[in-house]
């Protein structure tokens, strides 16, 4: 049976920076980068322009990735697009990255299967778990994983949506997962949900069991209610579920793997706030040499936090080979995740 390891990384952010005072200033919300910044740790954050999806963003991050890995497009036997904002309702985004990175075209496509994950701030390891088992199974050598986000274009951006809006940014993400017999690559991962809080962290913008599922005017025009339009949270559950699930994840792939926190080299954790993190590496006594953060200058960007951290650390040399690594993540549903890398 081959391991799986990660072969190859990516990340693309849109160049237009929006600041806590931008969000003031420009947008008018009622708040103060002091506001934002003690609670968040979040100082800026990247938002993309119109006419920009969630595929956009992905297909640069996926073909440095792809680059990276010392690969050819035609080398991915599966995509797997993690998002919580794709394109449409359906079909997916992954679709939509398949035939902008020109696999369907020439002498040489090759129609690989593309595969979305909606798991939200968790999704990426729960993608990195599916094309784990793929390549360990061979069932694929090569199976490019993406997170990515569009998040501007569905934030309520008023000071009545400030607790979220200020959270949020826009970006992309990417590894390969490839096959190899060498002694490497994802050791250990669990995942795990409790949808007993699935509308604590949710943006129910249509429920499909209305007739019709959007309410229409007189001129069949759909209206959405601000409570189903906008996303909603409460912060203090979600802080408490985080620490709690982020910190017993972790310990479970430690176990499996028969290590402690002491024998990690590099902690990738989801960025969903400066301040849960913090708690996390606090607790566990993670010296910060150990710890690599980008929230304060992307926020969350959900599903692309954690391959752009995996992809900024390579390139910034944090991240080398014979490193082990633990990624952890926590988000919408409640779900979680965690994982644990030799690189």
């Amino acid at each position: 049976m081959p391991n799986a390891y990660i072969s190859g990384t990516g990340f693309h952010v849109p160049p237009r920076v929006v600041t806590n005072e931008d969000l003031r200033s420009q947008y008018g919300i009622d708040t103060t980068h002091e506001w934002i910044l003690q609670r968040t740790g979040i100082e800026s954050r990247r938002f993309a322009d119109e006419g920009v999806g969630s595929a956009d963003l992905a297909l640069p991050a996926s073909e440095a990735a792809i680059a990276n890995a010392g690969l050819r497009k035609e080398d991915l036997d599966m995509i797997i697009f993690a998002t919580l904002s794709p394109e449409h309702c359906f079909p997916g985004s992954g679709v939509y990255l398949q035939h902008k990175l020109g696999l369907c075209d020439g002498p040489d496509a090759k129609f690989v299967p593309a595969l979305d994950v909606r798991n939200q701030c968790s999704g990426f390891l729960y993608g990195l778990a599916t094309a784990t088992s793929m390549v360990k199974s061979g069932a694929s050598r090569h199976v490019l994983v993406v997170g990515a986000e569009t998040h501007s274009a569905a934030l309520d951006l008023t000071t009545r949506g400030r607790n979220v809006a200020s959270l949020f940014g826009d970006g992309a993400g990417a590894v390969v997962v490839s096959a190899t017999d060498e002694d490497r690559g994802v050791r250990a991962w669990r995942l795990g949900a409790d949808g007993r809080f699935a509308d604590t962290l949710s943006q129910r913008v249509w429920d499909i069991k209305k007739r019709p599922f959007i309410t229409q005017d007189a001129n069949g025009v759909g209206q959405v209610s601000p409570e189903m339009m906008w996303a909603r949270m409460d912060g203090k559950l979600v802080f408490k579920n985080a620490v709690e699930r982020m910190m017993r994840v972790l310990m479970e792939v430690c176990l499996a793997e028969s290590i402690s926190g002491q024998d990690i080299d590099l902690f990738v954790f989801h960025q969903a706030n400066l301040r849960i993190n913090q708690y996390l590496q606090q607790h566990l006594g993670i010296p910060d040499d150990k710890v690599v953060h980008n929230i304060q200058r992307y926020g969350n960007t959900t599903a692309a936090t954690i391959p752009i951290l995996l992809a900024e650390a390579v390139e910034s040399g944090k991240l080398r080979r014979g490193m082990k690594v633990a990624c952890v993540a926590f988000g919408s549903g409640f779900t979680w995740g965690a994982a644990l890398i030799d690189w």
